[in-house]
């Protein structure tokens, strides 16, 4: 039911209360039975050990341990525990994370007041909110937080803020008179108060509504419950590789087996070598060095004002085509700041944001000095004068560094923007006191739309200053400051004025009006419409919740990278608009729709239309989530922003949802993946840049592990092939494993991005790992270590008159060496000679450890006869290190070669 369209007679008669006495006792039991408590349902919770086990259902778990038993059956119980170690590991993150993923709803029921004062039996009560029921008539003033849905009967001069539900950054002045129109979304129901939101001025009483889940929130609570968050697209694409890679790797050991045993080689020799094979290539390390690379994307994020609460989450914002971002606090600052003035048809510039008090005021371009000016001096003390509000200095301390300053606001933030403008000016409310003494106050009425203090300054002269919307003011008016004296209010000079409004408001500029009277000596302090009459129109300060400074080049970033920034906001049409040419978000063409327009449109409608559209204006929380589901639907992924209750289910439902730090709701915050921790959007082009990393060095671990396995595969597949002897003992196979893809492809996850990773379009959500050619740099690369191992092989194996220890010692290192040089060709999508070598000194480092455990096993004489190695001369180091250097130097070189066409 609209409840905001009905009389007040038929609120009372439709809930079934009385507002003089509101509900028996006996009454409200009934309906507290048959409603049930004023409680969010929590929605039926999986049991904790359900949920850690299903982390072990993963294809790739499964197999890994299978690859457990068949390296304990072999004798590798290090590899048994190493792999059953990196399982447990994942299974615990996976169980914590989603954990810590389900307290939205917990943090959303806080939002719910805990007591509530109602009228029970012609008392008023204060009881826990959760026993308050639909009729109960309650009583709310400054300071309540809202407990239920309410339709407002009586109120004075009350304000409530509701930026947490609708994104409106200013407070809501409500009234109690019913409202005509058919639809209006939740920030245009003036006469109604909903759960979680906050009283910020006034009083006044109501009827309750709405309950629980019939509540605005509770709606927002269903839809936490019902949206189910989105695998990501790297879950996908290594749930694909892990089956591809498994089933191509049993395939090509099972053929090495079988072409081993048809060409006289024993069983129990081919079975360890082929068993062998087959654990080297399984991708047992590729979960552990995505847990890496991700761990170590997320404190490389920390340092850049981003926390990461669900691991992969930053790499899905790498491949992220849409930001959908909440305007209020995220792109804006939620600071309410004087950026216009006019006076006498003249206009400043007021430079300066938030709430420091520093900044110009220019005239055409040039600086100019307010107290040189009447009506500019009039214009901003008067404001100053006129307001309530307090900018008050904290000072915040920081070891070894200055003491910063930061400005606060306590107060209304419209009348926070006068004082600051004053500020700018060198007028404080301690000097301006010195001069003027407040002696009356006639308060904001919603009816007036104004509000005046009477002032008596040092000579004992009372003044009226008068604030408030410019066309009630100039209706007051009779005469006009212009250039330093006062002139009669002209029909050109109202024409002036309403241009001046109509200019500022074109530019979403609030807009406020100051006026004054000097008052007779023996005139009486009557009622405010006797007094506030025949004013002097000083002038307009026009203000704006102004963009963040850096916003505007991260969006143009974010456009470079390919990725379209959608401002989604509960603010109206025109400031969002507004905002978002100031900030480049709306392109010409661009369209801007609002909430009762979307409302109108069917889902598929909005599918069509979604991608032509750039702000969304005065939306619900349900729009937010139909905005991004059609994204989602035209294939986009989609990164949502946001700080309030109202972001939460859209937070959730994208495919990453990200939270701001300092002026996000708990539940959006636990809806969310990423926190940016100084609300800076700016922060969220560092969060793609380091995804995009992320999964290029996963790409790269892969790219070198696949080859590196390709590698040792083929040596053993051609030597069965060519009838010769088994080129690599089994526990040669097991140590190149163990050496090659642990430490060198830990480093590979901790390089750095390359310089273009920013200038390239977002990946296709339905590219494969292998895309981009990756499948032939695996393939010719395996391909061409495994034929330069088995050539170092069959000539030493020649040349020694079938020295079999020698020739597979000198194979092994030739493996080895072939995929400790491969690991630097792996560091870039080009080639070896595209990047510095010694960049990356993780990579350095492993490289250096590994060749030293590679040379362990053939120069220490108790390990020889464990690894079938012998020491090698120095002619045969030289084959190693030429045939090695092959597969990268040649290939490279050749790549090379055709990107230089």
């Amino acid at each position: 039911m609209n409840w905001y369209r009905e009389q007040e007679e038929d609120v009372i008669s439709k809930t079934g209360s009385n507002v003089e006495v509101g509900i028996t006792t006996k009454e409200a039991k009934k309906r507290l039975n048959q409603v049930g408590p004023n409680k969010l349902d929590e929605g039926k919770k999986t049991p904790a050990i359900l949920v850690f086990l299903a982390q072990f259902k993963d294809f790739m778990v499964l197999v890994l341990l299978a690859a457990t038993l068949i390296s304990g059956l072999i004798g590798e119980v290090i590899d048994a525990i190493t792999i059953m170690c990196i399982v447990l590991l994942n299974g615990i993150l996976g169980y914590v994370q989603e954990r810590k993923a389900e307290k939205s709803l917990d943090a959303l029921k806080e939002l719910s007041a805990p007591q509530m004062t109602v009228k029970r039996d012609g008392e008023w009560v204060k009881i826990p909110s959760a026993e308050v029921v639909p009729g109960d008539v309650v009583r709310i003033e400054s300071g309540d937080r809202i407990g239920a849905d309410i339709r407002l009967l009586h109120t004075n001069e009350l304000r409530v803020d509701e930026a947490s539900l609708t994104g409106e950054s200013v407070p809501v002045h409500k009234k109690s008179q019913s409202l005509s129109s058919e639809e209006l979304e939740i920030g245009d129901q003036e006469n109604m108060l909903f759960m979680g939101t906050m009283i910020t001025q006034g009083n006044g009483q109501g009827i309750v509504v709405g309950t629980g889940m019939k509540t605005e929130m509770g709606k927002i609570a269903h839809l936490l419950q019902t949206t189910e968050t989105l695998v990501t697209p790297l879950q996908l694409r290594l749930e694909q590789l892990g089956k591809m890679l498994i089933a191509v790797a049993l395939l090509l050991t099972a053929l090495v087996v079988v072409i081993g045993l048809l060409q006289g080689h024993e069983l129990n020799t081919m079975f360890l070598s082929g068993v062998s094979l087959a654990v080297a290539a399984i991708p047992e390390g590729l979960p552990a060095i995505v847990t890496v690379a991700l761990a170590l994307g997320v404190q490389r994020m920390i340092k850049r004002k981003g926390i990461v609460r669900k691991l992969p989450a930053v790499e899905t914002l790498g491949c992220a085509s849409v930001i959908c971002s909440d305007k209020t606090g995220t792109l804006t600052q939620n600071k309410m700041t004087v950026t216009k003035l006019w006076s006498g048809g003249r206009y400043w510039d007021v430079t300066g944001t938030g709430y420091e008090p520093s900044g110009e005021f220019l005239e055409n371009g040039k600086s100019v000095l307010p107290e040189q000016n009447r009506e500019l001096a009039q214009l901003l003390s008067f404001g100053l004068l006129a307001s309530h509000a307090e900018i008050v200095e904290r000072k915040e301390e920081k070891r070894f560094k200055k003491s910063q300053t930061d400005y606060v606001l306590d107060g209304d933030p419209t009348e926070g923007a006068l004082v600051v403008a004053a500020k700018k000016a060198g007028y404080s409310r301690e000097g301006l006191t010195k001069q003027y003494q407040v002696i009356h106050e006639f308060p904001f009425d919603s009816t007036r739309k104004m509000m005046s203090v009477i002032v008596r300054d040092r000579s004992g002269k009372r003044i009226l200053i008068t604030k408030g919307a410019p066309d009630v003011i100039s209706s007051r008016t009779s005469l006009i400051l212009k250039r330093d004296r006062s002139e009669r209010m002209s029909a050109k000079g109202k024409q002036e004025l309403e241009e001046a409004v109509a200019t500022m408001a074109g530019e979403a500029l609030r807009t406020i009006a100051i006026a004054f009277r000097v008052l007779d000596p023996h005139e009486m302090i009557q009622t405010a419409d006797q007094t506030e009459k025949e004013l002097t129109f000083i002038g307009i300060q026009a203000m704006i919740d102004p963009p963040r400074p850096e916003v505007k080049d991260s969006i143009a970033e974010c456009r470079e990278a390919g990725i379209r920034t959608v401002m989604i906001t509960g603010d109206h049409k025109i400031t969002a608009s507004a905002i978002a040419r100031q900030l480049n978000i709306l392109p010409n063409g661009g369209l801007v729709v609002d909430g009762q327009t979307l409302s109108k449109m069917s889902d598929e409608e909005l599918v069509e239309q979604i991608d032509r559209i750039f702000v969304f204006a005065r939306v619900s929380p349900q729009h937010k989530l139909r905005i991004v589901q059609a994204l989602q639907a035209n294939g986009h992924i989609v990164a949502m922003t946001g700080d309030g209750v109202n972001d939460a289910p859209a937070i959730k439902a994208a495919n990453i949802g990200i939270a701001m730090g300092i002026t996000g709701t708990d539940v959006a915050k636990e809806a969310s993946s990423l926190i940016l921790s100084d609300d800076n959007f700016a922060t969220i082009k560092e969060a793609i840049k380091e995804g995009r990393n992320i999964y290029e060095n996963i790409r790269k671990f892969i790219r070198y592990m696949m080859a590196s396995n390709v590698g040792e595969i083929l040596v053993m597949l051609f030597a069965m092939i060519l009838g010769l002897p088994l080129p690599l003992a089994a526990i040669q196979i097991l140590w190149v494993n163990l050496v090659t893809d642990g430490l060198p492809a830990m480093a590979l996850g901790m390089d750095q991005a390359e310089g273009d990773v920013m200038k390239r379009k977002p990946r296709s959500p339905n590219e494969g790992v292998f895309a981009r050619g990756l499948t032939w740099k695996i393939v010719s690369r395996g391909f061409m270590i495994g034929l330069v191992t088995l050539a170092a092989f069959w000539f030493v194996y020649q040349e020694h008159d079938a020295d079999l220890t020698r020739a597979q010692t000198v194979a092994f290192l030739t493996l080895v060496m072939a995929q400790l040089i491969h690991v630097f060709d792996c560091r870039s999508e080009y080639s070896v000679y595209h990047r510095n070598p010694f960049e990356n000194k993780y990579l350095v480092v492993a490289v250096l450890i590994s060749t030293l455990l590679m040379l362990a096993v053939i120069y220490i004489p108790s390990l020889q006869p464990v690894f079938h190695t012998v020491p090698i001369s120095l002619r045969e180091w030289l084959l190693v290190l030429g045939l090695a250097a092959i597969p990268t130097v040649v290939l490279g070189g050749f790549q090379l070669m055709k990107r230089a066409k």
